[in-house]
Parts: structure tokens; C-alpha cells; sequence
């Protein structure tokens, strides 16, 4: 997407950038009923859409289809914007961008989540908002649970649900150099090289124990059974199973190191 210089059928080169005073006039003239200031204050923010659905190139999808609907999320901050509050345009506006660009991406998931859960989901991201909107501030779990009327876990458990798929291939972090991506930070403690070969000593220190060695053990610490029914199965006392298996014992760890 960087290096493209049309979007939509937007020349982006070519994009109006409005100061915060032309702005609160235009939507001082908007909330008037005012179509055409309505219009200029759409194309004078269209680069905020812009610089945030570049938040998103990294998802693979359509940065058309990303614009369209940024848009739809600037004009519902246009629409919603309450001119009495002292706060600029920009701290409103992004957020519902972003939202909405959300919101396609989860309604568009190969992820998908029942509907009860995405209902409550969309509950909450529209407290979340509106808080937000009154306050300026991010709303606690606790707060938006007591909003809702529903238990703090439902609130979570929904948020978890429609949360964004991370890919391993996400860069998390660059120094000028190759990016650090979320794959290289992932680790696998069974299926590392020692792991392996502790595996193969182990299988290979168990073939050399004879049948019987080897039915106790397995008795004995893959079926869970005391020594007393591993005796009366195998057919010999107490005791001989316990040195028939302290010996087998020290005979493994004896190859294997």
C-alpha cells in the first residue's frame, strides 16, 4: 500500500488537511443541517482514515475495501460528534475508525464466533464508545460489566473471542535491520533437539531391557499400579518386583547418560 497514490478512486496525493478551527466550524455547520459543510468535513479528513488503515496493512486485505470503510466510520464520528465537549475532532474520530475497520475484519474472519457471543461483543465495544466519548478515557472491564448488567467474565470472554488473530509472521520489532517477527519469540520446550535426542537415548535404553523388565515399567508407571498387582499379574512376589524394577530403573539412566 505505501507508494500508492490512489485509493479508491481518491487521489491521496491530492487530500485536504483542515486545521482543528476549520474543522469545529465546519461541524458547528454540520450539526446545522448543513449537507455541503457536511461533505468538505468527509474530504478533509479523509487522510485520517488513511493513516490508519495503514494500522492494518499487514492483515492482506483489499486497502480499497479498508478505505470504504474507514470512511464509514468517519462519517459516524461526524454524525455522533458532540460539539459541546472539549476535545478535538482527530481523539474522537480515530477510535471509530478503527472500530469500524474492526468490525469488518471480525465480520469477515475465517474465525468464526456464535452470536450470542458476537451480539455481547458488539454491546460492549458500543459501551466502550460511547464511555469514551463522554469521559475521553478508556473504560475498565468493571465499568462496561456494570453498564451491561452482565458478570465481568461474560465481558471479557466476548472481547477474547473477537480479538484479532495475531499471524506469526507479525513483525513486532525492527532496529533498521531484519524485523523481529511474533514467530521468532514463539517457543516449542517438547520439540526441541535435546528433547529428541533425550527421546531416542530413552527408547533406545528400553529396548535393551528384557520383556519382563519392560512389562513391569509399564505396568508400574503407565497403568498407574502398585507393586503388590503388578506382582500378582506378572506372577511373582512383592519384592522381586521391586528389585526387578529398581534394577531396570538404573539400567535406563545408566545409557542414557
Amino acid at each position: 500500500m505505501q507508494g500508492k497514490v490512489e485509493i479508491s478512486g481518491v487521489n491521496t496525493a491530492k487530500l485536504k488537511v483542515l486545521k482543528n478551527e476549520e474543522t469545529m466550524a465546519l461541524l458547528r455547520r454540520t450539526k446545522e443541517g448543513d449537507l455541503t459543510a457536511r461533505q468538505e468535513l468527509i474530504e478533509g479528513n479523509l487522510r485520517l482514515v488513511l493513516s490508519v488503515i495503514q494500522r492494518f496493512a499487514s492483515r492482506g486485505e483489499n486497502p480499497d475495501d479498508l478505505f470504504q470503510v474507514g470512511c464509514v466510520g468517519l462519517i459516524k464520528a461526524i454524525d455522533n460528534f458532540d460539539i459541546t465537549q472539549p476535545v478535538r475532532f482527530s481523539t474522537y474520530g480515530v477510535p471509530m475508525i478503527i472500530g469500524e475497520i474492526r468490525r469488518y475484519l471480525r465480520d469477515n474472519s475465517a474465525i468464526r464466533v456464535s452470536r450470542s457471543m458476537r451480539d455481547t461483543a458488539y454491546r460492549v465495544l458500543q459501551v466502550r464508545e460511547r464511555i469514551m466519548a463522554q469521559t475521553q478515557k478508556e473504560p475498565t472491564v468493571e465499568e462496561i460489566a456494570k453498564e451491561l448488567d452482565i458478570p465481568r467474565e461474560e465481558v471479557v470472554f466476548a472481547m477474547d473471542a473477537i480479538a484479532e488473530p495475531m499471524s506469526l509472521y507479525d513483525p513486532v520489532y525492527s532496529d533498521g535491520g531484519d524485523a523481529l517477527c511474533v514467530m521468532d519469540q514463539v517457543s516449542d520446550n517438547r520439540n526441541t533437539d535435546e528433547s529428541w535426542t533425550n527421546h531416542i537415548a530413552l527408547k533406545d535404553a528400553l529396548n535393551r531391557l528384557d520383556e519382563r523388565e519392560r512389562r513391569i515399567l509399564s505396568l508400574r508407571f503407565y497403568e498407574g499400579k502398585t507393586q503388590m498387582e503388578v506382582s500378582a499379574e506378572v506372577g511373582i512376589s512383592q519384592a522381586q518386583v521391586s528389585r526387578l524394577e529398581k534394577g531396570a530403573i538404573n539400567t535406563i539412566k545408566k545409557n542414557i547418560q
